[in-house]
């Protein structure tokens, strides 16, 4: 399967890119930095990632592209990149024929939050859910534990510490504020795409952990 994918640099882009690599499928990057990793790269400013889609004619778009609030600087920036840079790139591939698209999203999302950060998750889904995908599947983690050499976000560094006491005070359906490793969500991604089911799939934790198992 040809697949396009935003956001490889991140922590579960970087493990998704090395477990499409392994299963055999085409993988094109398209990203705003230049960095190593498995696939074909193509660097470019995000305002041409539309163009670049549409050359690739992909059968499936991935998004693993996130910021947090305080790295973007403000709330337009925020939203240029969880909202804009991910739709834009969904509607170019959708355009160009893909039949499916997958996105990491975040527990909580929800259009009608209070909350910026998960409104702006929210309206993300439903504008992909809008696009008219075969199929489309919505991934909400917890924190992402992972190696983020480099990357100083205090408050997920911290999280990631009590994460372990964290997970075993969350019994059951509140598992999916858990924490979760990066590297299960990007092998449930994998998983993801040779499932045939039509339709719009939300998984958070439990069902991320099971299809990164299977």
């Amino acid at each position: 399967m040809r697949v396009a994918l935003i956001g490889a640099t991140g922590l579960v882009g970087a493990a998704l890119g090395e477990c499409l690599a392994a299963t055999g499928h085409e993988l094109h990057r398209l990203q705003r930095r230049e960095s190593g990793g498995a696939g074909k790269v193509h660097f470019a400013d995000s305002r041409e990632w539309p163009e670049i889609v549409t050359r690739l004619r992909p059968d499936a778009a991935i998004s693993t592209l996130g910021t947090t609030l305080k790295a973007a600087g403000s709330r337009a920036a925020f939203r240029a990149v969880d909202f804009d840079m991910v739709v834009d790139f969904a509607r170019a591939a959708r355009e160009a024929g893909a039949r499916r698209m997958i996105a990491v999203s975040s527990v909580g999302a929800n259009a009608g939050a209070r909350a910026f950060y998960l409104r702006t998750k929210g309206e993300m889904e439903a504008a992909l859910a809008a696009l008219g995908f075969g199929r489309l599947d919505i991934l909400r983690p917890g924190l992402l534990l992972g190696d983020r050499s480099g990357d100083h976000r205090t408050v997920e560094r911290i999280g990631m510490m009590l994460s372990p006491l964290m997970n075993l005070l969350l019994p059951g359906s509140l598992d999916r504020f858990g924490a979760i490793e990066a590297e299960v969500v990007a092998r449930a991604i994998t998983k993801l795409l040779a499932l045939e089911r039509p339709g719009a799939h939300i998984h958070h934790n439990r069902e991320i952990r099971r299809l990164a198992a299977a």
